[in-house]
């Protein structure tokens, strides 16, 4: 259900693009309001995605969505606190990280169990949200030690993902984001979300770090590229 909202409220404030590396496209079909062919998320991958803004996971749910995936989300506890949201999450199977505790360990046992049954699980490397309070987008923090782990455990495929173009949703203080939300239908901005080719991370907790944080970089620098591009684009167009 979440999945299906976010995909079902997104268009209301701004516009999504998919994209993904030819590799990852090679056997796919397109999607709508995309020029380019996108992958779907096989069954039982990881996907691994930046985390700059509280407003993105809404706009990677809408992407994967669009690509018939339903994920499993590893999100912080402190979301199953709020009223609804936290009926959603446990009635949908979402995942409770809680982070700094002996209880952090379930997480990956729970994502775990889903990847063997077949679902798709989104997870964060990152851990948390950057600092930066403007609305500029920044390259993926630090990893955590999680993603490759659950890798390794697992043997899933890694599917990096990319998204930019959120932080113009939602960033920086309380008034600030409520600010953005609001105007948010009126200015549309483009979202672009890009999807690099899977991979199988090496046994080596901190060399499948660096390489996950890197593939995930990567796809990151390519979702900006094409965000920067459109917002030019739009800017031209408008003083047209």
């Amino acid at each position: 259900m979440l999945s299906r909202t976010a995909a079902l409220l997104l268009p209301a404030f701004g516009r999504l693009r998919i994209t993904a590396d030819p590799v990852s496209a090679a056997a796919t079909n397109p999607a709508p309001d995309t020029a380019d062919t996108v992958p779907t998320v096989a069954p039982g991958s990881i996907v691994a995605a930046n985390h700059t803004s509280l407003s993105d996971p809404v706009v990677v749910l809408a992407a994967l969505h669009r690509l018939g995936a339903r994920p499993v989300v590893l999100a912080t506890a402190g979301l199953w606190r709020i009223p609804l949201l936290g009926t959603l999450l446990r009635h949908e199977g979402h995942i409770a990280v809680h982070r700094g505790t002996a209880r952090a360990a379930e997480s990956l046992d729970a994502a775990a169990e889903a990847l063997a049954a077949g679902r798709v699980v989104l997870i964060y490397g990152e851990g948390g949200l950057p600092r930066r309070r403007d609305s500029g987008e920044l390259p993926p923090g630090p990893f955590r030690s999680g993603l490759a782990r659950l890798a390794h455990a697992t043997g899933a495929p890694v599917v990096p993902l990319g998204q930019a173009g959120s932080r113009r949703l939602t960033s920086g203080g309380t008034a600030k984001q409520l600010a953005g939300l609001a105007t948010a239908p009126v200015r549309r901005p483009g979202l672009h979300v890009h999807l690099g080719a899977p991979l199988h991370l090496p046994a080596d907790t901190a060399e499948a770090t660096a390489r996950a944080h890197r593939a995930v970089t990567a796809a990151w620098a390519a979702a900006s590229r094409h965000a920067a591009d459109r917002h030019t684009a739009d800017r031209h167009t408008a003083t047209r």
